[in-house]
């Protein structure tokens, strides 16, 4: 530890105060001193004294002023990243205390993707209300591009489901549950679903239901229709609701890019048919990432290992823990 370091954290701990850091998510977020400053009931020259006095115990320019306000230099966003993961984690503790008073186990914030939500997750929640019943529980469904600022950002403990295969990775430690494939799914009424070996040629007549742009797959799946000449559907509807897929796929003659894990259980009730057509691209882990061991509440790490338990039930074998370090990517 340099003597440098040494001498902020020492002032970090003796004079950093949680109103401080107030201000410079406010001002973060607001892009305006002065708005900032209102919001936390303050006026501006005491907010602007208060940013100076931090510029000074941390030795950096925390702001930069523009013609339409301040932005955070690298040092202020770094700042303001982890203000904010302090005050998630002050809120997390709060709730956790709130918890224990009311007779709960403790509780855990789970982000899922769509990938897990149907089968891996409700298993795995069973397990851990076997064990924990009086836990409290909260799911956030999105997909990776939101998740993964909320997991980093402390309001989020775990987010199950595709790994990132990029983006995120050297922020994260990742544990990997089993690997998934993409299939193609269609209602029992489309002209496709009783098709045997069906080939692309087959298949470009019809629309497509597809993930959103920001996601890892909807990029494999462009770059694989770009080596089909190019190819471009005659029609194209951008979903995660699972619900509304489902009914969609029912409805009308589209073809649906999903996990396996996903719709396993619709196809084997009958409800879709999948495609006898092998997807070229799609074939990933499923997992959980999450900050760190430590970051995890009792409740976290069991609810951890509750998912490792379902995937193995599930007939999957567990796969070893890829931990990552906390650079900027």
């Amino acid at each position: 530890m340099s003597a440098s370091h040494s001498r902020i954290v020492d002032r970090a701990l003796t004079r950093l105060k949680l109103r401080q850091l107030r201000l410079l998510v406010a001002v973060g977020r607001h892009g305006n001193i002065q708005n900032a400053a209102r919001e936390l009931g303050i006026s501006q020259p005491a907010a602007t004294k208060m940013i100076q006095d931090l510029e000074l115990d941390f030795e950096v320019k925390l702001f930069s002023r523009t013609n339409r306000g301040v932005i955070p230099t690298v040092f202020g966003e770094t700042m303001i990243r982890h203000g904010k993961l302090i005050f998630a984690q002050v809120s997390n503790a709060a709730q956790e205390l709130d918890d224990l008073n009311e007779g709960n186990a403790g509780r855990v914030v789970v982000g899922t993707l769509l990938a897990a939500s149907t089968g891996l997750l409700p298993e795995a929640i069973d397990n851990l209300l076997a064990e924990r019943p009086k836990v409290a529980i909260k799911i956030r469904e999105g997909t990776n591009e939101v998740l993964m600022p909320a997991l980093l950002s402390g309001e989020i403990d775990l987010v199950v489901g595709r790994l990132p295969s990029h983006r995120h990775r050297d922020k994260i430690q990742q544990e990997s549950l089993f690997e998934d494939r993409i299939v193609a799914v269609v209602g029992n009424l489309h002209p496709l679903a009783s098709k045997r070996s069906v080939s692309f040629e087959q298949i470009k007549p019809f629309g497509w239901i597809l993930p959103p742009l920001e996601t890892s797959l909807r990029r494999q799946i462009n770059h694989f229709f770009v080596g089909q000449q190019q190819y471009e559907p005659p029609l194209a509807i951008e979903s995660v609701s699972y619900l509304a897929n489902r009914a969609l796929l029912q409805s009308r003659e589209l073809i649906g890019l999903m996990p396996a894990e996903v719709v396993a259980q619709d196809v084997e009730n009958g409800h879709l048919s999948q495609l006898d057509w092998a997807v070229p691209f799609g074939q990933g882990p499923i997992g959980i990432s999450f900050r760190s061991d430590s970051s995890l509440s009792p409740a976290g790490r069991a609810f951890k290992q509750a998912l490792h338990r379902a995937a193995t039930k599930r007939g999957r074998s567990s796969a070893s823990v890829s931990e990552t370090g906390f650079s900027n990517s």
